[in-house]
């Protein structure tokens, strides 16, 4: 069994910097591809972006492509999402995912609950 927690969620002005992490705890979750993705208001969930379980390959969204930078530490138990430059429509809960594909899909096989990011303008 995978458990994820996320934390680091708060309410920031627009154009300042927030680091999300995802705990993850579990034998296998060195190995799994790990992902974060966001439900804004009334919209459905998107992915944001995806980091391989071997750490080397990326991949992100264009909405957050160059301003989003998605990495893991060297136990690979702990997935990091820093957000620079952040505009009102990062708003939304952001969830952390895992599971054996590297995907741009909701394919995972285990999710946190979410934490919330607020940006004011």
């Amino acid at each position: 069994q995978v458990q994820l927690v996320e934390s680091g969620g708060r309410l920031v002005q627009a154009g300042d910097s927030l680091r999300l992490s995802c705990a993850a705890s579990g034998r296998t979750i060195s190995s799994y591809a790990m992902g974060w993705f966001r439900q804004a208001p009334g919209k459905e969930r998107e992915f944001v972006a995806a980091v391989s379980g071997s750490g080397y390959r990326t991949y992100y969204a264009d909405s957050v492509k160059g301003r989003f930078t998605i990495s893991r530490d060297s136990a690979k138990t702990t997935m990091y999402l820093q957000m620079n430059s952040l505009k009102p429509e990062d708003t939304a809960i952001y969830y952390c995912a895992a599971g054996p594909l590297f995907t741009t899909s909701q394919q995972y096989l285990y999710w946190g609950q979410g934490t919330q990011v607020t940006v004011s303008s």
